[in-house]
């Protein structure tokens, strides 16, 4: 494996509680993209906690209710919106690897989150193995999102993240190239000056790596019963 580049390792910050979270996404609209009601969240997020399951988890919408592309432009950064990269206009067909598989519920919980700064400058192709191996599942797109729609600060310059459980399958089967990952525009090229310093949901190729993304990923994902 490549030797990764020299960086403080970085202890995620404590995420705020399941009922603050679910305040969070209610007042993001998320609910209504989700078509939700705001109930429903608050439900999910009380018993969860009621039953102790919730402490450092991530309370996450299902990417079928709610895809990628409604919940970038909610994301902020210095005041400007989250984006998608022109280049992506498939964005919300990026879909979970087995590796990352989905509870089938609207709501679930993802726990153990790691933004996998010690993987910086590793490809995908030589991450996803390795997390696997390590009993970790890679984070998906929409999770991702959710998780700097929660904590903002956790996006940093030249500490951003890929999130390769979220894969696009082709009409033969065969899994396109290019694996998501949210970063930090510079407002360069078809970004345009008015978005430097905006979140960004783009793409790298499966074969290369980049010193400034790690590999977000998680210990597990689990639904909480009303």
């Amino acid at each position: 494996m490549p030797e990764t580049i020299s960086v403080t390792p970085t202890v995620p910050p404590v995420l705020p509680d399941l009922s603050v979270q679910a305040e969070r996404l209610i007042e993001l609209g998320v609910h209504e993209i989700a078509g939700l009601p705001a109930a429903e969240l608050r439900a999910f997020a009380r018993a969860a906690e009621v039953a102790a399951t919730s402490d450092g988890a991530l309370l996450a919408v299902h990417p079928d209710q709610a895809p990628a592309s409604a919940l970038t432009p909610l994301l902020r950064r210095d005041g400007k919106p989250g984006f998608v990269v022109t280049d992506m206009p498939d964005v919300d067909y990026f879909a979970p690897l087995e590796a990352a598989a989905l509870p089938e519920a609207p709501l679930y919980l993802v726990t153990g989150l790691d933004r996998g700064d010690h993987m910086a400058n590793w490809s995908p192709e030589e991450a996803l193995p390795a997390l696997t191996k390590g009993d970790r599942t890679p984070l998906l797109l929409t999770e991702g999102i959710h998780w700097v729609l929660q904590q903002p600060a956790i996006l940093e310059r030249n500490r951003c993240f890929m999130t390769i459980g979220s894969r696009l399958r082709k009409a033969n089967g065969a899994l396109d190239a290019r694996t998501p990952a949210i970063w930090i525009s510079n407002g360069t090229g078809r970004d345009g000056r008015e978005r430097r310093n905006a979140p960004k949901v783009g793409w790298c190729w499966w074969g290369n790596r980049h010193t400034w993304l790690g590999f977000a990923s998680a210990t597990g994902r689990r639904v909480q019963d009303l």
